[in-house]
């Protein structure tokens, strides 16, 4: 197990050591769609890229997400064979949100040796998510 400063310590290096690997300017928050984030998530069981829709009202998140539902098909033919549509993704701190993720099972933040596979990882399928989100996001806004 590791202390808290110890963890922190180890996912600032983890990104850091990403962002030079990487050296990418990131989508990410700046999708001009406030209810729109791209995101990485890395922790100890787990290697996310998502598309996550977090309005607080309910339908406005339910919009979006059937939005890009009605893309799903080319999303994974052209973009991410393994995507995952969850319209009610559950957060570790409860919050609901709609997340459109690929995912890498039994990888560790915490286990050095996990890391040259995850950064990859994440890179490869952030760069799909982004052209993805490029390529349909007039369509997503309207």
């Amino acid at each position: 197990m590791f202390s808290r400063e110890e963890s922190k310590r180890i996912r600032q290096e983890f990104w850091t050591s990403f962002g030079k690997e990487f050296p990418h300017k990131w989508l990410l928050y700046n999708t001009r769609m406030k209810e729109i984030q791209l995101k990485f998530t890395f922790d100890r069981k787990k290697a996310q890229v998502s598309l996550d829709i977090s309005d607080e009202d309910e339908l406005i998140r339910a919009y979006y997400f059937e939005k890009i539902q009605s893309l799903q098909k080319i999303l994974a033919e052209e973009y991410l064979p393994d995507v995952i549509l969850d319209a009610n993704y559950e957060l570790p701190e409860g919050k609901i949100i709609s997340r459109v993720y690929v995912q890498l099972d039994n990888v560790s933040i915490h286990k050095e040796a996990d890391w040259p596979v995850v950064k990859t990882f994440l890179a490869k399928n952030m760069i799909q998510l982004e052209e993805f989100f490029k390529d349909f996001s007039d369509f997503i806004k309207s």
